[in-house]
């Protein structure tokens, strides 16, 4: 595999810390990094992604697709930034429990919290 077509790439969670850097081939997919978000994901975080399914990764303030490849989400006007370094965002949104989510919002109770005056 030729020295150009490798990417390293570092993953910056929520609280600012960050997995990697790892370098990945131009080829790899999102979907492939999201594999390895998880895998390697530290211990004792609060959130704690389950699935690959529940990891959005963000570059240059655009969510990736899972089929896009590295290849693709690269600066189209040069090298990246940080000493080579590809930083890409990871949000964690798990996926809501199906009792959950069968509630309806007609069985919550309801507060009056507005107290206007129309004069």
């Amino acid at each position: 595999m030729p020295e150009e077509d490798l990417v390293d790439i570092k993953f910056r969670l929520y609280d600012g810390s960050d997995i990697g850097p790892f370098s990945y081939s131009s080829a790899s997919t999102v979907e492939m990094l999201k594999q390895r978000v998880v895998s390697d994901w530290p211990k004792g975080k609060t959130m704690i992604p389950k699935t690959e399914n529940e990891v959005k990764l963000m570059c240059f303030g655009k969510i990736l697709e899972n089929n896009k490849t590295v290849g693709q989400c690269k600066l189209p006007f040069g090298d990246v930034g940080g000493g080579g370094v590809m930083v890409m965002h990871v949000v964690v949104q798990p996926t809501i429990d199906k009792a959950k989510s069968d509630k309806k919002i007609d069985d919550l109770p309801r507060k009056v919290v507005c107290s206007c005056s129309i004069l």
